[in-house]
């Protein structure tokens, strides 16, 4: 039997409390040992995944846009295949980061060019592929595969443990409890979500998250004085670790988040996971990925609308609960994964032929359909 490897390169974990962590992570549990099949059949292959090797692989996945992967790339593309992942564009960095003028020109013509280096690339979202081609990017190397988070970690629990868990949290046990998990940022929208806490006073608001970037991130010292003077409704947990995240999810009624800018939110697929129904603001790259499985308001008035018809009509919640509930269906584990095999296994051949090594014919001529 063939082994062939696949490379995983990332340094998302110097980072705490960012969505690009979470999403490594979610995809290396996923695939981990889960790759030696098609449609559902042992391959006379096996595919083995490493994280960080020195070793040249088959494939390379590269997670993260370090300088010392991006050298390695012309070495790394000789031996095998390599692939990145798309988690933001120089657009969303603006709003992300607050960059020198003198190095943000730079990190952005950085960025790009790493992503033109590599031989195939990842989004977990559609909608960045004609912005990927607005910057010279040939479309037919981008393949869409979504995230997905783990139902053995988000998981739904019933009324007695929520009251639980705001109690931990010291939070009142029986208040319609909106929360939202991100980092701190002007453009997650915390400064409109601090305005909805005091505009709706009878409910209690939930902030999970902080500065994953220290003071470069967007609106830092705004933000530091909310932190010291915001409506008593309003709770900041701070970074919440990711083995206790469900139960910032499990305590809410409903998962707001207000932000002005995503890529395909880890947040939205960890509470549609707790079964927790989704309010979004209405942008444009949602109806792609969420349609038929949110909820959508423009603004806080928008909002607030939906927050009191959620928490005053048991009928309007319970159908939002089930939308959140077929999102999570539709972003199944082995939906998923599926994506991955047929993606990684589409590039074997092409790793093969590079190496100058026999291919096996039986096996690539199935996975054929796995690169976009």
């Amino acid at each position: 039997m063939r082994e062939f490897t696949l490379n995983m390169l990332s340094h998302a974990d110097r980072v705490k409390g960012q969505g690009v962590l979470s999403a490594y992570l979610e995809e290396l549990h996923l695939i981990t040992g889960n790759l030696d099949q098609i449609e559902g059949k042992d391959t006379d292959f096996q595919m083995k995944v490493v994280v960080n090797s020195a070793r040249p692989a088959d494939i390379t996945h590269i997670h993260t846009v370090n300088p010392q992967f991006f050298m390695q790339i012309p070495y790394l593309k000789n031996k095998g295949v390599t692939v990145a992942s798309v988690h933001f564009l120089p657009e969303t960095v603006d709003q992300s980061l607050s960059i020198p003028k003198v190095f943000r020109e730079f990190f952005y013509d950085y960025l790009i060019q790493f992503y033109k280096s590599v031989d195939y690339l990842v989004t977990v979202n559609p909608c960045f592929i004609p912005k990927l081609a607005a910057y010279g990017i040939d479309e037919n190397k981008v393949t869409y595969i979504p995230n997905y988070v783990s139902s053995k970690q988000f998981y739904p629990v019933d009324e007695q443990r929520k009251r639980e868990l705001r109690k931990e949290y010291h939070l009142k046990e029986d208040v319609f409890t909106v929360v939202c998990a991100g980092q701190l940022q002007t453009r997650k929208g915390v400064f409109e979500y601090a305005k909805l806490a005091e505009q709706l006073p009878q409910m209690q608001f939930v902030w999970a998250g902080d500065f994953a970037f220290g003071n470069m991130s967007d609106g830092y010292k705004d933000i530091e004085k909310l932190l010291k003077e915001h409506p008593q409704n309003l709770h900041f947990t701070g970074l919440v670790e990711r083995d206790k995240m469900s139960q910032v999810y499990q305590m809410g009624d409903v998962m707001l988040l207000p932000s002005f800018d995503e890529l395909f939110p880890m947040t939205v697929l960890e509470a549609m996971s707790c079964h927790v129904p989704i309010l979004l603001r209405d942008l444009d790259l949602y109806p792609v990925i969420l349609d038929g499985y949110y909820l959508k308001a423009q603004d806080n008035t928008g909002f607030a609308e939906e927050l009191n018809k959620l928490s005053q009509q048991p009928q309007y919640y319970e159908q939002a609960v089930q939308m959140s509930r077929k999102g999570n269906d539709f972003y199944s584990e082995e939906h998923v994964l599926s994506m991955w095999r047929d993606f990684y296994h589409g590039l074997l051949g092409e790793s093969q032929r590079r190496q100058n090594k026999p291919i096996l014919k039986k096996v690539f001529s199935v996975a054929a359909g796995g690169v976009r």
